[in-house]
Order: C-alpha cells, then structure tokens, then sequence
C-alpha cells in the first residue's frame, strides 16, 4: 500500500489513506501509537522527541512535511533544509513504525479553503512577527492529528508558544490526542539545537548563545523581584551587544496563558526571538 521505501527498510506512506489503514491495523491490536510531526532537517531536538514517543506508545510514526501554510511570502520555504534520505536513515535507526512524507497536494487539494486559529494566543508574539504563521501551524497539525489519529503526540519546549497553541487547539476542537511537551535539546554552550543553525556563519554560531544565557538571567532577577519591563530593555541592550542585528522580543509572559505577567504568582515562561544574520533564533526558559 506504501508507494516506496528507503534504503533501510523503513516504510513510507504518501498517502492519508495508507496512513490511516496503517494506524487502525495497529488500533484494532490495541496498540497505543504516538506521532512526532516535523518539517525534516531532522537533529538532536527531532530524535528527543521520537524517543519519548517509542517510549511511551507501541507504535510510532512521524511525519515529515515543509508546511507552505506557515510561511509568509519573504520567508524561506524556497530554502528550507530539505533531506528526506537522511531523515528517513535516522527515524528508521530509532525504530520509528511509519514515515509519513505526503506531497503537498496531498495535505492542501485543489480547492481546500479551511484555515484553523486559535485567536488572541496566536495573534501575540511570532504571531505578530510572523502574521499567519501559527494559523498555518494549527491548520497543519490539525489535519495530521485527524489524519493519524494518534494517542499522543510529541512538540518540543522549545517552539513554546507553538506547543502553547497547539495545546489550546486541541482542547477547544476535541481532538481526541494528548499533546505532550519535551524539553529543549541544547548544545553544550547553550544554544537551541533548531533547523535553522544551518544559516549561522563560524562567528555568528560563537555569538548566538547569548541568547539563552541572557534569557536565564531575565529569568533569574524576574524571580528576584525585578520588573518585566526593566528586564526586557536590559535584555534588548545585552543581545544587540552580543551582535544580535534585530530583537523582536524578550518578554515574561504566563507559562499556560502567554500573557503578561508583572510578578512571578504563578509559573511564567521567558521567550525571545532576535536575528543573528540571516537565522532568526527563538528560545524560552521557565521563570
């Protein structure tokens, strides 16, 4: 039923039809099945999150798919890192059940007219950086969780307002899956591991933990007593000073809600997004 297979054995399935046949082949053995949707140019932060769904559930299955929806017009779809062999090697060395790499045609047919948001929450930061962008991921992750019917499926910490929305999409649809978060992979300096460190030169790889680093230390006084807003102005000072070219935000927001927080009363979440050259870099810690 699969159209093809790689080079290690793993099946591929292109179609929402063998996907499904696949997954209630394994429902009907009472299996449990978690699914790791990504976009590819899979890493470190990828694997984690495959792991925690083998696991956890019987059976696994990821989906690799560059979403065009979540693009904006001067974005880099065109370029996004693109390597479905090496993908597939990875997940199929992890013993990943099924890979689910459609064509776009296949998740966006002639005619589809249907676009799911979740307001306010995806309206404030990346959304207000990236307009559409979370109304692109939500559509997408609807239509995988509807297509796979999966028991549990698995976002990394470190899109947080990403794993936010989807969280809150799929308690206000009834999608009946649990949205389970893992923490962020980092490198030994601190950095995000993220697809688009690809685009970092030597120099700019050296500066960019800056951002993690400055981020901790928000996080450090906020629970110190500290104001939000003195702690964004000196975050903004210190990562332009690390040769951040552009910060879009730094701020202290609720941990479940994402809205501004003035004191540390419940659990809170730093999140940034800054330029270093052409990566736009993104990363949150607790507060």
């Amino acid at each position: 039923m699969s159209d093809d297979a790689s080079a290690t054995g793993l099946e591929i399935v292109r179609t929402i039809a063998d996907l499904r046949a696949r997954v209630s082949a394994w429902r009907r053995d009472g299996d449990v099945v978690g699914l790791v949707p990504t976009m590819g140019a899979l890493h470190e932060g990828h694997m984690a999150l495959v792991r925690a769904s083998l696991e956890q559930a019987r059976r696994t299955v990821v989906t690799l798919f560059v979403n065009p929806a979540q693009f904006g017009p001067n974005e880099d779809f065109a370029v996004y890192p693109r390597d479905e062999a090496t993908d597939a090697a990875q997940v199929a060395d992890a013993g990943v059940d099924l890979l689910f790499a459609p064509r776009v045609e296949e998740v966006y047919p002639e005619g589809y007219a249907t676009t799911v948001r979740v307001p306010g929450m995806g309206d404030w930061l990346d959304g207000e950086f990236r307009p559409g962008f979370f109304d692109g991921v939500a559509t997408v992750v609807a239509k995988l969780l509807l297509q796979a019917l999966p028991d549990v499926a698995f976002f990394g910490e470190k899109d947080y307002q990403q794993l936010q929305v989807i969280k809150r999409m799929v308690r206000d649809l009834d999608i009946p899956a649990t949205i389970q978060g893992v923490a962020t992979v980092r490198e030994a300096d601190g950095l995000a591991l993220s697809s688009r460190n690809a685009y970092l030169t030597p120099e700019e790889r050296a500066a960019a933990p800056a951002l993690y680093r400055t981020i901790g230390r928000v996080a450090e006084r906020f629970a110190g007593g500290e104001t939000p807003a003195k702690l964004e102005t000196w975050a903004a000072a210190e990562l332009t000073a690390a040769g951040f070219a552009k910060v879009d935000y730094v701020t202290v927001r609720d941990a479940e809600t994402l809205e501004p927080v003035q004191a540390p009363e419940r659990p809170a979440r730093v999140l940034a997004a800054a330029w270093m050259g052409k990566a736009r870099l993104i990363d949150n810690v607790a507060a």
